[in-house]
């Protein structure tokens, strides 16, 4: 019979199940000796990780297809845009959305929404004070003189309307009808306008040819490029 290999003598196990050092031999080769005699005559136990705690509530079987809508932090702070060097108070500006699109309207001041406060004034235009977003006007050169307007009154909850409950059954439904009809504007309101006109037309009609430029609506022929336009 061939003789071992070297390799073949130096391994762990002589035959499957039999190890080439015994029991004892092998507790004094890895040091168990000296782990054990270090922690009192014992072996070192570790604490078994804390099962987590089944959830109370049950996860459901079933998801909704569609979004659930969460609501928005109530503490959250939302900062008002930045305004437009172009945009000063008494600069006139064009309206290119809704109602009075078109219309050339007088810059009051920035509310703190970030909405711009502007006004026609109503005698000149019809263009009542409200509010509008910047990103839906055009800043001109004209400006007019406003320091001596007091806007102060006027914020965001100056303009708050009242949301009336909605009624049900068919008489209900009639009465909301003509509430809506007779809905007009308060009396306070359209004697702030009053009010606003009266300080802004004597400035308006100051500047030569004012008046007439804010009358008139702003609009595009063929042929003009906006973009080569110098308001």
């Amino acid at each position: 019979m061939a003789p071992k290999s070297l390799k073949a003598s130096k391994s762990k196990e002589l035959v499957r199940g039999i190890n080439r050092s015994g029991r004892s031999k092998t507790y004094h080769k890895r040091g168990l000796w000296a782990i054990k005699a270090k922690n009192g005559g014992k072996f070192p136990t570790h604490e078994k990780a804390a099962v987590a705690a089944a959830p109370a509530v049950r996860a459901p079987k079933f998801y909704p297809a569609d979004d659930v809508a969460k609501p928005l932090h109530k503490n959250k702070v939302v900062n008002a845009p930045k305004l437009r060097s172009s945009i000063t108070p008494g600069t006139v500006l064009i309206l290119l959305a809704g109602n009075f699109k078109g219309k050339r309207v007088v810059f009051l001041k920035q509310l703190e929404s970030g909405l711009l406060l502007v006004t026609g004034p109503f005698k000149v235009n019809g263009v009542p004070l409200r509010r509008v977003n910047q990103a839906y006007v055009i800043a001109t050169s004209t400006k007019v003189d406003i320091s001596s307007v007091d806007v102060a009154k006027y914020s965001d909850a100056y303009f708050k309307r009242e949301v009336a409950k909605k009624k049900k059954g068919e008489a209900e439904f009639f009465e909301a009808e003509k509430d809506k009809e007779e809905k007009s504007l308060p009396e306070e309101k359209k004697e702030d306008q009053k009010a606003i006109d009266a300080k802004l037309i004597p400035l308006i009609e100051a500047v030569p040819e004012l008046k007439s430029y804010l009358g008139a609506r702003f609009s595009l022929k063929s042929g003009v490029k906006p973009h080569e336009l110098v308001f």
